[in-house]
């Protein structure tokens, strides 16, 4: 992937983010719990693809992208543990 691929993909992958967490916002507002958590969750997800397409990175399923983002990025000091934390209470809760 060309750098110039590579960083349209980032910006495409947080657009999405930006949208997720958008309607969340709105279902949460409208009392919408279930539908605010998945949207939620969607907009870290998005987040952290962008996150590991930006170190060439990537992964073909949700327990991938929170693996890779806990080796690559939290275990080497990159990002606090807390986000790991986050991203899997997320993910735990959305599969709920």
């Amino acid at each position: 992937m060309s750098e110039t691929d590579r960083t349209e993909l980032v910006r495409y992958r947080l657009e999405q983010a930006d949208g997720a967490l958008s309607e969340a916002r709105l279902l949460l507002d409208a009392g919408q719990w279930l539908g605010a958590i998945n949207r939620g969750y969607y907009s870290i997800f998005y987040a952290a693809l962008a996150l590991l397409v930006s170190a060439g990175l990537g992964a073909s399923k949700h327990t991938g992208v929170l693996a890779l983002v806990d080796s690559e990025f939290v275990r080497k000091g990159l990002l606090p543990k807390e986000m790991s934390v986050v991203f899997r209470r997320a993910f735990n809760q959305r599969q709920r």
